[in-house]
């Protein structure tokens, strides 16, 4: 790898990391309050690619100045000549180590390679993330009422559901069925980046649809009931939800719980 192949990759992915920030794809990767770095991250190595290519230009020309005067003088050492020792001159080159071609790797995944949220297989091969909150928000008005996975099953768990007075609620994520075909509907929930994303989630009981797929995403409405189980992974607490009603919808725009870390 050259100093012009090095300045192409870091433009590719210079590039590859502004489309991404500049669309939802980033979404897939690290929390939405990220986006601003990554824009900055792609536009320095944009500029740091630009900045290598100048520069070997003009490092290149610089050397065939200097070289073309050596060339017109006789006797002058040239690549292949002899030397007053009886060797040969010749150029010597020290390429970059070929490990610079793994920066490929990361460009490749960005353009080929779009993959999905993490979803059932993840859940169900992790514990619960679960945690304790410190104080319960005032819900808002109107039933039933909007909560995400991570907060209807804090106030579950933790708040023996006395925060929801009980209130019909609206909840949304994804399907994953156990071993037993015991149904979950779960949120990864992220601190930084997919890399560190932990499950959260809610045991389905009650009027549940006759078909369940997992990783299908659903939106369910349901009461909460007292009832508690505990997860296989970590026996972290996994509180139940009644469910009345649900309804199969879209992935979300971020399909990833951020929620505890407003």
């Amino acid at each position: 790898m050259n100093r012009q192949a090095q300045a192409a990759v870091l433009f590719l992915l210079g590039g590859a990391l502004l489309h991404a920030g500049s669309t939802d794809l980033y979404l897939r990767y690290v929390k939405s309050g990220l986006r601003p770095m990554l824009l900055a991250s792609g536009a320095v190595l944009i500029v740091a690619a630009m900045a290598t290519a100048w520069y070997e230009r003009k490092r290149a020309k610089a050397a065939g100045d200097r070289a073309q005067p050596h060339a017109q003088t006789p006797g002058s050492a040239r690549d292949g000549a002899p030397r007053h020792d009886g060797t040969t001159e010749q150029a010597h080159a020290h390429p970059e180590p070929r490990v610079s071609w793994l920066l490929l790797l990361p460009l490749l995944a960005l353009i080929l390679i779009a993959p999905p949220a993490l979803g059932s297989y993840s859940a169900l091969r992790t514990g619960t993330a679960l945690q304790k909150p410190y104080a319960y928000a005032a819900l808002p008005a109107g039933d039933p009422v909007p909560l995400s996975v991570v907060d209807y099953a804090s106030r579950a768990a933790y708040g023996h559901g006395r925060s929801l007075h009980g209130r019909p609620v609206r909840v949304t994520g994804f399907l994953a069925l156990d071993h037993s075909g015991a149904p979950y509907l779960v949120r990864m929930a992220l601190n930084c980046c997919a890399a560190d994303a932990q499950p959260v989630k809610i045991a389905l009981t009650g009027e549940l649809p006759p078909v369940l797929r997992p990783d299908a995403w659903l939106e369910v409405t349901g009461t909460y009931t007292p009832r508690l189980a505990h997860d296989a992974v970590n026996n972290g607490p996994v509180p139940y939800l009644r469910v009345t009603a649900a309804r199969p919808v879209s992935v979300p725009r971020d399909p990833y719980d951020e929620t505890w870390n407003t």
